[in-house]
């Protein structure tokens, strides 16, 4: 089948050396997707530096082609986009095939469907898995057709957009940045002013990029803890410069490495410090963690930092329910961590984690258990019992085709006792290809 991945490369990992240098890991692959989407939707070009290479991110490069952008990379991480604006769109002639990118998928969604264009989107084995349903319900409001879906609103979907898509006033059900981008998304193409109400504050690279790119786009606090963010529609954006920071989600990898590593001692250079994106520092500081925000500057309208991480004794702690949006990718390798760490951490309010690219929840307790950690799941919240060393060894982790878990267990097997492998790590490529190669320079033995 032509969405199945190839065959299995399993990985394998185990304690040695500490680790030592500093690196610089890829681009942020949110902002990569949106420097593609909006230049796309802009009026000239867009230059992107710094963009990250991972197939997700190329994904939608390509569905960005098919809808009518030249595209163009001048050399690694530096591209040109040049934009069909806003009511531009072209029809594909093809399937969009998005391969393993949820972000891609759902976010072009709201793209093309509020075009009046008819748009069949489709990816791999895992994102046939993943619900749409929830970004689908508020397109329709707007005035998008869903012409077909697979069972349960999941790809391969058609959607045909109306002549003018309709503004909206929604109230997201779950704290998520995918649905609120989506709907902005497809509010550019909309008379009046489109509103989304979150209860819980989410990442907000879409709002910032839509001010950076020419967009009015108000936000207002709602509640204690959430947003209300009000769009423009029919704007006129212009193409303009992006430089992409690094991505506070991969960061995380080598960041926890070094953590749990006797003698590490790293620096991670121009790290996003975008506070809705930093929960996971937060956490591991008040585990008691060595990480110094060195060289604060800013990149493309968000505060990066370069920092440096030393191995350090982490003790467990309670993470609140309301940190979640902040950290929802990074949970995989705080488990990881956790692991490591005198007592008891419990991360609370993780539903999330089980429509990711696999049921993350179950795929963690799972490798958790091969590798000898106590651990329980309790409703939606992952409690982990954690000692100062941890086994390892087991039968591979089971990946389900998830580049977070491949690489969290990998992370994990450069402390323990015992070697730790991974059935698959080929998914590894979709969001940080240079992630074995990057690690083995800080002195970490990675075989694959």
């Amino acid at each position: 089948m032509s969405h199945a991945h190839g065959p299995a490369t399993p990985v394998s990992s185990r304690s040695g050396n500490a680790l030592n240098g500093r690196i610089r890991v890829p681009g942020d692959k949110s902002i990569s997707h949106r420097s593609m989407i909006f230049g796309l939707l802009s009026i000239g070009e867009t230059r992107v530096e710094g963009l990250l290479e991972g197939d997700d991110v190329l994904r939608t490069a390509e569905a960005c082609r098919a809808l009518g952008a030249t595209i163009t990379r001048e050399a690694p991480g530096r591209w040109r986009v040049k934009g069909v604006g806003i009511g531009g769109l072209s029809e594909p002639e093809s399937v969009l095939d998005f391969g393993n990118a949820g972000t891609g998928s759902r976010l072009m969604m709201g793209v093309a469907g509020s075009h009046p264009i008819t748009t069949t989107f489709d990816g791999d084995a895992s994102l046939r898995k993943r619900p749409m349903r929830r970004i689908l319900d508020p397109l329709v409001k707007m005035g998008v057709t869903v012409v077909s879906e697979a069972e349960g609103g999941r790809v391969p979907l058609t959607l045909r957009g109306p002549k003018e898509t309709l503004p909206i006033t929604y109230e997201t059900p779950a704290a998520s940045a995918q649905i609120k981008s989506a709907i902005l998304l497809a509010g550019l193409n909309s008379p009046g002013r489109t509103t989304v109400i979150e209860r819980e504050a989410t990442r907000d690279h879409t709002e910032r990029m839509l001010r950076h790119f020419g967009a009015t786009v108000e936000v207002v606090p709602n509640g204690a803890d959430g947003r209300a963010i009000t769009l423009q529609g029919q704007p006129e954006l212009r193409g303009t410069d992006i430089v992409v920071p690094t991505d506070p989600s991969s960061a995380a990898f080598p960041l926890v490495a070094a953590l749990i590593t006797p003698g590490s001692d790293i620096l991670i250079e121009g790290v996003m410090m975008n506070p809705l994106r930093t929960g996971l520092i937060t956490t591991l500081l008040e585990m008691g963690a060595s990480i110094e925000r060195l060289n604060e500057r800013d990149e493309g309208g968000e505060t990066v930092a370069d920092l440096r991480v030393r191995h350090s004794k982490l003790t467990g702690v309670t993470v609140p329910h309301g940190r979640a949006p902040a950290m929802i990718d990074e949970y995989p390798i705080l488990a990881v961590a956790a692991s490591f760490a005198e007592g008891t951490t419990r991360m609370q309010g993780l539903h999330e984690l089980r429509v990711k690219e696999s049921d993350r929840l179950a795929a963690v307790a799972a490798g958790l258990a091969e590798a000898g950690v106590e651990h329980e799941i309790q409703g939606d919240d992952l409690i982990v019992h954690g000692s100062r060393t941890v086994r390892g060894g087991g039968r591979p982790v089971a990946t389900h085709l998830d580049h977070r878990i491949a690489m969290s267990f990998l992370v994990m097997g450069l402390a323990t006792k015992e070697p730790i492998a991974v059935d698959d790590g080929a998914m590894i490529m979709t969001s940080f290809p240079s992630f074995i190669p990057l690690m083995r320079e800080l002195g970490a033995t990675i075989q694959d």
